[in-house]
């Protein structure tokens, strides 16, 4: 398993700040800067870190992906555990892998494929199999429901 690296107050503050509500203005980061009382620098320095740990591993806008010409779809595999930081790591590598899940389940990893085509999915799961030496397992998105997560750093 890898090392999580310690996160501050202003680490934490930033990552609540930063689920939703993103100002939409000439200088988003430095209003969000100055709404936690740092200089703008330091914010995007910090989210920077914070991307290269892994501690976030996506920052952006979420869009309805099938509006513009695309696909999303939810994947898992079955990556031997001796091997599941290996795996973890070719799947991750991928720019089509927005997310990636460890899950008590023979299907240990789950992960989500999105494209700019919807043929684009079945085309990743491929390329992933190749990489891997595993079989990806696909379940398209039958209905859509609007949850709204956000979790308290």
């Amino acid at each position: 398993m890898r090392d999580t690296p310690a996160l501050d107050d202003l680490d934490r503050a930033i990552i609540n700040a930063l689920q939703g509500g993103f100002p939409l203005s000439r200088s988003p980061y430095a209003d969000v800067a100055a709404q936690l009382g740092v200089d703008e620098a330091t914010l995007i320095a910090r989210l920077g870190r914070l991307l290269d740990t892994r501690v976030l591993t996506r920052f952006g806008p979420m869009f309805q992906i099938e509006r513009m010409g695309g696909a999303f779809c939810l994947a898992a595999l079955q990556a031997p555990e001796a091997d599941f930081e290996r795996v973890t790591d070719q799947v991750n590598a991928f720019p089509e892998v927005a997310h990636n899940y460890r899950r008590e389940h023979a299907l240990n990893m789950w992960f989500v494929l999105a494209t700019e085509q919807p043929d684009g999915i079945a085309d990743t799961a491929r390329r992933i199999e190749a990489a891997t030496g595993l079989s990806v397992f696909l379940f398209p998105k039958e209905r859509e429901f609007f949850v709204e997560m956000k979790l308290e750093a």
